[in-house]
């Protein structure tokens, strides 16, 4: 399983916002910081602020920063709301399943049980975990670890990205 880019740039953002809990942090300075393009990151952001984890400020001197305390934030609950598609093979889906071991076939058991797992990992650390300890720029740090403090579930958007096709199909080799 690979998660999209989408997912990459939204924990990049979440990160970095936790590491500059002290001031607004601009999408100028998150594009520099991380390579990426301001439309990308401003996709991102506008997201992140609908499912309430960021702040944003509009004009001069304006900025986002986080809403949450990072402790708050499991990376599980951020996966689950920018991924669109967890199907690990056809079986998970009923709708179009046109597998004829479905019946009787264990693969669709031990993916699910891995996924699960998958989850498990994620919902067990928190954005202050990922973040605690690493140096930010300009020498100020990142923050402390997780509290012990009961992370807060994040919403699912209100509306969601398509799935998207697969860019390539599959070659002979």
């Amino acid at each position: 399983m690979r998660l999209s880019e989408y997912t990459d740039y939204t924990l990049r953002v979440l990160m970095y916002c936790a590491a500059h809990r002290d001031r607004l942090v601009t999408i100028a300075e998150l594009a520099e910081q991380h390579g990426l393009s301001k439309n990308q990151l401003m996709k991102v952001v506008n997201d992140l602020a609908h499912q309430g984890l960021i702040q944003t400020t509009r004009g001069r001197g304006g900025g986002l920063q986080l809403l949450l305390e990072p402790e708050a934030i499991r990376i599980g609950d951020v996966v689950r709301a920018t991924e669109t598609d967890f199907r690990l093979v056809e079986c998970f889906d009923r709708d179009t399943n046109a597998c004829t071991l479905s019946p009787g076939c264990r693969l669709k058991n031990l993916f699910g049980e891995a996924l699960r797992g998958y989850f498990r990992a994620l919902d067990g650390a928190t954005l202050a975990d990922m973040t605690a300890g690493i140096p930010s720029i300009k020498g100020r740090s990142a923050g402390g670890p997780a509290g012990g403090k009961a992370a807060v579930p994040v919403g699912m958007p209100a509306t969601r990205r398509p799935v998207r096709k697969a860019k390539a199909a599959w070659r002979n080799t």
